[in-house]
């Protein structure tokens, strides 16, 4: 699960920290959300943590402790899907199944010369059953590793490697020179520009801040209050944006930056706001607390990047 969509080198530390905090499952089932996604900070689509978290549970709790152990079983678990339940199965317990995961798609499209868009929920299905056909009973860890490799080192999205193909004579991409063709993949998602501001109010020696929703980017991590605007890097604070009554200090800009997602670019402003008055509204908003206190919570990467500067 740490290894969706995120590069080995990037995950394998994550992996070493979470097993060293969490190394039996009951543990991670007993550990709070927080302590969970603080591990977790850094490495993104952090629904992977919170499902982790709630598979854990259901395991401890529902199955009583018994790690389901065959694919269909393994789809019930929360954050599990068809590839994941796959590459458990046939790793860990040998089961005659394929995983089907970005490379193996690519692969397959090529082999096959399937026109099919990749993204579409029918290719993985056709990649699915194609793969039955011909995974051997007896190896298919193997297999499944063999053919994710062969996607991730000699069949890349772009420029692959056809000369060094095992499977290239039987290629239908390769014969019929569509290799930079296939995959067929839907249209390029449109990145939004927004503008996003942080505001960090500060009553004495502590921050307010609060979790964000468990759904979205950066779900159930920490940080400032914030609200979008469509002011430039160059202007000053939107007061008219603003969602709660603003201290008596004008506000401050400490920090800005850029942050780039798949979807979206995030321009994001810091702006410091001391709070010498009781606003009985803020309150209701989020908790107080001092900057030590708030290292501690999981934070995302532009609330990291602040709160180090």
């Amino acid at each position: 699960m740490i290894l969706q969509q995120t590069r080995v080198e990037q995950g394998l530390p994550y992996y070493f920290r979470f097993i060293d905090k969490f190394p039996q499952i009951t543990d991670l089932a007993c550990a709070s959300e927080q302590e969970v996604l603080q591990i977790w900070q850094g490495l993104g689509y952090y629904a992977r943590a919170r499902n982790m978290h709630k598979g854990a549970k259901f395991i401890v709790d529902e199955l009583k402790g018994d790690f389901p152990s065959d694919y269909k079983d393994l789809l019930q678990l929360p954050g599990i899907g068809p590839y994941t339940a796959a590459a458990i199965a046939s790793f860990a317990f040998k089961e005659c199944v394929p995983a089907v995961d970005g490379n193996v798609k690519r692969v397959v499209a090529r082999f096959y010369g399937l026109d099919t868009n990749i993204e579409a929920p029918a290719f993985f299905k056709m990649a699915f059953s194609l793969l039955e056909e011909v995974i051997p009973e007896n190896a298919a860890d193997t297999f499944n590793q063999a053919t994710m490799e062969l996607g991730a080192t000699v069949c890349t999205p772009n420029n692959p490697k056809c000369d060094q193909c095992p499977i290239n004579e039987m290629c239908v991409a390769l014969s019929t020179k569509q290799t930079n063709v296939l995959p067929i993949r839907k249209k390029k998602i449109k990145v939004v520009e927004r503008h996003m501001h942080f505001c960090v109010l500060q009553k004495d020696n502590t921050y307010l801040i609060r979790q964000r929703p468990s759904e979205g980017i950066w779900g159930g991590l920490y940080e400032f209050i914030h609200f979008d605007s469509k002011l430039s890097v160059d202007s000053k604070f939107p007061d008219m944006d603003c969602p709660f009554e603003l201290p008596s200090h004008s506000p401050v800009l400490k920090f800005s930056t850029l942050h780039k997602l798949s979807h979206q670019h995030i321009h994001a402003y810091f702006w410091h706001m001391p709070v010498d008055r009781e606003i009985t509204s803020l309150n209701e908003l989020g908790i107080w607390v001092e900057m030590d206190e708030l290292k501690s919570f999981p934070l995302h990467k532009l609330m990291r990047k602040f709160v180090s500067i």
